[in-house]
């Protein structure tokens, strides 16, 4: 069963979450270098701190607790601990573009809670090989939006049409170790509808995704989420769907690639067309 994840720093959220079908709480308190990368762009720059980890962590005992911290910096090893004492179960490493910055964060993580590198950087994907033969690493994670700005692409769904996150998927697959990408929307939604994303999940053997702000109408809190939507009804349709894609056979699967490649094609074409007209 694939892991779906929620950012949040809402406690209450969290809770309400994790009671319906989230299995990983995710808070974001990276904030170095985010505004001149994507300040630009419609994305979240999230205001989270250490107390809103203790906040969720308090709240929610029977979900993960996934903690993203800022890029490797003079603070890290302090953040580290915060993050550990805070009570994360998992740390992700953003924007790191050697090995270095993996063995600082393996040696102060030191086997107390899992470690997973965000792969969102050129240099990122050409280093998959060393992390996963690292024994610090536990899981890796695929970043779609820094990464497909980094590459210069238009949609960050290129990166599943262009063979880059099939690569890692089948790297990570030979080495044992799980691995997620990107997020995803509500099962009909989407500029790719949620289905087709979840169906390459399953075809690339994925176990992690991110709810995205599109799947929850980008709800802070828990009022918001329950006037935006029902979400105990959108996870189980999600969960749903789950089902049925596994039970495809070959050609059913094949099938649905080549919908993803076409669905994503006709999304790069309508954004350079606008380009183009701009």
């Amino acid at each position: 069963m694939l892991k779906l994840m929620l950012i949040t720093k809402d406690p209450e959220l969290a809770r309400f979450a994790a009671g319906h079908g989230v299995q990983r709480l995710f808070v974001d308190l990276e904030v170095m270098g985010k505004q001149a990368r994507q300040g630009h762009r419609d994305t979240l720059i999230s205001d989270h701190g250490f107390v809103d980890v203790r906040a969720v962590r308090s709240a929610v005992a029977q979900a993960e607790l996934l903690v993203r911290l800022n890029p490797l910096h003079d603070g890290s090893e302090a953040e580290i601990e915060q993050a550990i004492a805070a009570g994360a179960d998992l740390i992700m490493l953003p924007m790191f573009h050697d090995m270095e910055a993996i063995g600082r964060f393996t040696r102060a993580i030191a086997g107390r809670c899992c470690f997973v590198p965000l792969v969102e950087t050129p240099e990122a994907v050409t280093l998959v090989p060393e992390l996963l033969a690292d024994p610090g690493v536990d899981e890796v994670y695929v970043g779609l939006n820094d990464l497909h700005m980094a590459r210069g692409l238009d949609f960050m769904f290129e990166l599943l049409a262009d063979g880059t996150v099939e690569r890692i998927a089948a790297q990570c697959r030979d080495a044992g170790k799980p691995f997620g990408f990107g997020g995803i929307a509500r099962v009909e939604e989407g500029l790719l509808p949620g289905w087709l994303v979840l169906a390459e999940h399953l075809r690339l053997g994925s176990s992690a995704v991110i709810l995205s702000r599109t799947f929850h109408r980008a709800a802070q809190n828990l009022d918001e989420i329950r006037a935006n939507l029902d979400f105990g009804r959108e996870v189980e349709r999600l969960r749903e769907h789950e089902v049925r894609l596994a039970g495809r056979d070959a050609a059913q699967v094949a099938a649905d690639h080549q919908a993803l490649l076409a669905g994503i094609a006709e999304v790069v074409a309508h954004i350079q067309r606008g380009r183009a007209q701009a």
